[in-house]
């Protein structure tokens, strides 16, 4: 009874209430991200990005995975990649460019509310992806193999009425998959809450914490960012922040190595998955989250 009054209730009903926040945000750029792809756009703005791409060493029509990782889930570009013929070195690469930038109108919209202005981490996540892309293009084997699933045809959407029910479709089981993630979250956080257990974890990857430049009294929420992303952990930050246990400078610090590295067991399996290696997916992405925190810690202390 003292579980279901005092953890489960009141996690089942601040989950409600940051759900329809978060839908707030996400449906309508979801719809207006399905309408542009329905219409050609995507496909048409990723004919700009063929010359960097080549630079990149990938071919240019893998392009569109790129543009279409920026507006969307990883589930989405990934659908994309197992349509073409892609080699494990080029699957590598655009691995990490999708793992650092995608999603970007929904999660930059999150980390806005946050206290981190919406475009300065909008830019961040592309233009460290492209970098990381050049330097892995510099570094990788040229022979790597091929990876482990076969070319699909992808199924196309025909028409606006086919669109908005797959929208519909998607909308609701996501609606679900958020609701039933942010309880588990608030449950998780109130039963340690409960048993004291905050700090003692807290303690516990201090070193982690300061070897990334990151404030102590975030290491919960940087672990919630590791295990389920910017989304979610981005609603946990933000009740954070209104019971005054995270100040808003130290969840600006967060937001920069978030921005660059996050959810790395589910992003990482998904193309562990395909054949790439984890040790580079994720000891890139550390090193990147490293040098974007010091580096905005040494080189930018402004405000932005």
């Amino acid at each position: 009874m003292h579980f279901f009054n005092h953890i489960l209730l009141p996690s089942l009903k601040k989950s409600g209430s940051t759900t329809l926040w978060l839908l707030k945000i996400i449906l309508p750029i979801s719809l207006l991200v399905r309408f542009l792809d329905y219409v050609g756009a995507l496909t048409f703005i990723a004919q700009f990005l063929d010359p960097v791409f080549v630079h990149l060493g990938l071919p240019g029509s893998t392009a569109i995975i790129f543009i279409t990782s920026i507006f969307l889930p990883l589930y989405a570009p990934l659908a994309i990649i197992m349509s073409m013929a892609v080699t494990l070195r080029e699957l590598t690469i655009l691995a990490l460019m999708c793992q650092i930038a995608h999603n970007l109108p929904v999660e930059s919209a999150i980390q806005a509310k946050t206290g981190t202005s919406f475009w300065s981490m909008f830019v961040l996540r592309i233009v460290v992806s492209l970098v990381v892309g050049v330097l892995l293009n510099l570094i990788l084997p040229k022979e790597m193999g091929m990876p482990f699933f076969d070319v699909a045809s992808a199924e196309a959407v025909t028409s606006m009425g086919g669109m908005l029910l797959s929208w519909l479709t998607s909308s609701a089981q996501m609606a679900l998959l958020i609701f039933a993630i942010i309880t588990v979250l608030n449950v998780i956080y109130r039963l340690l809450e409960h048993r004291n257990l905050i700090i003692k974890l807290s303690k516990a990857i201090e070193p982690v914490l300061r070897f990334f430049g990151l404030p102590i009294s975030t290491g919960f929420l940087w672990l919630i960012g590791y295990i389920v992303g910017l989304a979610y952990g981005g609603a946990m930050m933000i009740d954070q922040m209104n019971e005054g246990k995270v100040t808003r400078n130290d969840a600006r610090i967060l937001n920069y190595h978030l921005a660059v590295s996050h959810s790395v067991i589910e992003d990482n399996l998904l193309f562990v998955a395909l054949g790439v290696s984890v040790w580079w997916i994720l000891g890139v992405r550390l090193a990147v989250a490293w040098l974007v925190v010091w580096g905005r810690k040494l080189f930018g202390r402004r405000s932005f």
